[in-house]
């Protein structure tokens, strides 16, 4: 079996977005028009292709990425791209989704609402692009609405994002106006029409426009022409260059991330999505236009480079897990090099196991497709693997290779999960395990003290939607309580402390004598344990011992028992016995060691702070600002959206539990909002007294 498209005609790109940006319904009309479905599904209407669980239906909303594969040939051109596609969620809690996507995607379409412009997760999801370095387009989506202003959004762009964005269309009015638009490499207007705008016509530009578009091509072949020192000259000189060889500079220009063009249209009225598949095969890169992937040898540690060839050793990374009703679990993974044919087996170099790979499937969604083999730049999902989880590289057994891992944020909010019945409670750990798997930002842990199952998540909607789950599609009756905010614990001066564990009761004791000395670190960089023995006064044999019973020490807690971070320990002196000592004894030692000194260290309490965008009517916005206040939020900005305030804040999880309801209240059902965990901060002292009393 031989490989059905050259690797250069491959596409992986992923659409993403600010929740209601119009994501899903772009790719809907995209899989309409290059033939993989015949039938446009809307959102507003549940029949969505890509959203294909019943939250997402039932909510209107993507939670969780969806893939496909479809084809298309660019006008013009004589070669057929095979895109694989991932659809992302646009909404904050399901920021996992987007964050794998990225990690194994070649190129994106950044989506945005021509009447709110830039959002504050058009932000997140932009800098998470650049966080992997992916080449994107621009697509100005719902130029229909009333209120979409297409020059502002560019603004914000060049602004807020990437001063490389540039206009390669004019839309041809906007709102109810909104007809079409002008491609300024053609200097043509395009309309859309038939049924469902698969005709495309081309015409002149109107008179009206014809200045502003000669102006706006001119400065779009400046910024073309600049990516080649030859080009530019020949520019600058006047010389005749045709568009083949704009476009080639263009798309040299975004492969580099040097120039990111902006398209514009309408999803939901099927206008200018057609340019937006031609741009997709014409600028986004194939794998060959990347660098090799790197990683690092498992055994010498030396980085390792694997080209995008079929003839490369195997690699691969599992960049999601899901739970099918049909099929069991599914792994995803992207190929980067070489290929794997189903009854062959790989190795998982990040567990260090070998697994079987008995089916290979292309996913449509939720739909599969049986397949034999896949090549390099492939995206594909294989069925039953036991021990591969998200972020795990897979390789050939000969040529070990360890890519990348994929880093997820600490989940910010929990609450307590009861069984309603017998039955319930034997089926439901079960099913919390197989939701964990397929979620690196869903914890799920037992509380000690009471028994009580713990689940942890990014937001309410995140612990809703889990909830939900159980009961459909695992048949599991639960009860959750109320969300509580996940607080961690921290010190803030440098600390020693003796930690001694001593036991005889006839025969062998028990011995372990520990002496650590604590010091605060920067928030986020963790935890570091030093070894600073000598004289080998505690055995070498024994250090784990005492590294794990700070960790335990760690994860109870000093003030009220959340766990502590940011902190540097070392262990720099102690004693030990040759017959009683042992690792019990000294992991005890050492926890002691470290509670003692941490509650010298004069601990604190910290407190997730979330980043939040509010937009509101102008006549709403002071009580807005008001109930913030008495959040214990801060107001950062406020700016202008069209006949909308904006308010930026930061404000304490703690305070926004209901917020949603609060706001409707406030602006008569007209305020929106988004938030994101940004930073852990110090509790205010009134504050944490509580928190420690309850």
């Amino acid at each position: 079996m031989s490989r059905e498209y050259p690797l250069n005609q491959v596409r992986n790109i992923g659409l993403i977005a600010h929740i209601d940006a119009g994501k899903t319904t772009t790719t809907e009309r995209i899989l309409f028009y290059s033939g993989l479905s015949h039938k446009i599904g809307e959102v507003h209407e549940g029949e969505a292709v890509m959203d294909w669980m019943d939250q997402e239906k039932e909510r209107g909303i993507t939670i969780t990425s969806a893939a496909t594969t479809t084809f298309w040939e660019p006008e013009g051109g004589d070669e057929e791209c095979r895109i694989n596609i991932i659809d992302t969620p646009g909404h904050i809690d399901f920021t996992v989704e987007v964050q794998r996507a990225l990690r194994v995607l070649d190129g994106a379409i950044v989506v945005f609402d021509g009447v709110a412009g830039v959002e504050a997760q058009s932000e997140t999801v932009w800098h998470q692009a650049d966080e992997y370095g992916v080449p994107r387009v621009c697509f100005v989506n719902k130029m229909d609405r009333t209120g979409a202003d297409f020059r502002a959004a560019v603004n914000e762009i060049k602004n807020k994002l990437s001063p490389n964005a540039v206009p390669i269309h004019l839309p041809i009015g906007a709102g109810d106006d909104f007809e079409g638009i002008v491609d300024l490499l053609k200097m043509k207007a395009l309309k859309f029409e038939g049924d469902f705008g698969e005709e495309i016509v081309e015409e002149e530009i109107p008179e009206d426009m014809q200045g502003e578009a000669e102006q706006a091509r001119k400065k779009l072949l400046e910024k073309i022409a600049a990516e080649d020192e030859e080009l530019l000259e020949r520019y600058l000189n006047d010389e005749d260059i045709s568009d083949e060889e704009f476009e080639k500079a263009l798309r040299k220009g975004v492969i580099n991330y040097d120039v990111i063009p902006v398209f514009c249209g309408s999803a939901l009225h099927n206008i200018g999505v057609q340019p937006l598949l031609d741009a997709t095969c014409n600028y986004l890169p194939s794998p060959v236009d990347l660098p090799p992937v790197t990683g690092t040898d498992p055994e010498s540690g030396e980085e390792v480079e694997r080209e995008a060839s079929d003839d490369e050793p195997f690699s691969a990374l599992a960049f999601k897990v899901a739970t099918d009703p049909y099929v069991g679990s599914l792994t995803y993974f992207r190929v980067y090099s070489g290929t794997l044919e189903k009854g062959s087996y790989v190795l998982n170099t990040t567990t260090g196991e070998k697994e079987r790979i008995g089916r290979i499937v292309r996913m449509h969604a939720d739909s599969r497709e049986e397949m034999d083999k896949v090549y390099a730049g492939d995206v594909a999902a294989t069925v039953g693997l036991e021990d591969t989880k998200t972020g795990h590289t897979l390789c050939g057994e000969d040529d070990p290779i360890v890519l990348e891992q994929i880093s997820f944020s600490d989940p910010v909010l929990s609450a307590r999960i009861e069984p309603k019945t017998q039955e319930d409670e034997e089926k439901m750990g079960d099913a919390l395990r197989k939701l964990q798997e397929e979620d690196p930002t869903f914890e799920v842990k037992g509380d000690e003290e009471t028994g009580d199952t713990i689940i942890s998540g990014m937001g309410e909607l995140h612990l809703e939607v889990i909830s939900d789950r159980l009961k459909r599609e695992f048949d599991v009756d639960v009860s959750v309580g109320r969300p509580k905010v996940a607080y961690k614990e921290t010190i803030q001066s440098e600390a020693e402390a003796q930690g001694e564990y001593v036991r005889q009761s006839g025969g062998r004791g028990q011995y372990g004598d520990v002496y650590l000395r604590i010091k605060p670190k920067e928030r986020g960089e963790g935890f570091e344990f030093i070894n600073e023995i000598k004289g080998g006064v505690i055995p070498e044999d024994f250090i784990p011992a005492v590294e794990k019973g700070v960790k335990e020490a760690m994860d109870n807690g000093i003030l009220a028992g959340y766990s502590v971070e940011d902190v540097e320990v070392t262990v720099f002196d102690g004693s030990h016995h040759e017959v009683d000592s042992s690792e019990s004894a000294f992991k005890i030692a050492a926890s002691t060691a470290f509670q003692k000194a941490a509650k010298r260290a004069n601990p604190v309490l910290l407190e997730p702070i979330m980043r939040l965008e509010v937009v509101v009517p102008k006549d709403f916005f002071g009580d807005t600002v008001g109930d913030l206040n008495s959040r214990r939020g801060r107001v950062e900005e406020t700016k202008d959206r069209r006949k909308m305030k904006v308010i930026d804040a930061e404000v304490p999880l703690a305070e926004m539990f209901g917020y949603a309801t609060t706001l409707r209240s406030l602006t008569e059902g007209r305020g929106t909002f988004t938030m994101e965990f940004d930073r852990y901060k110090k509790v205010p002292d009134n504050v944490a007294r509580e928190i420690i009393e309850s």
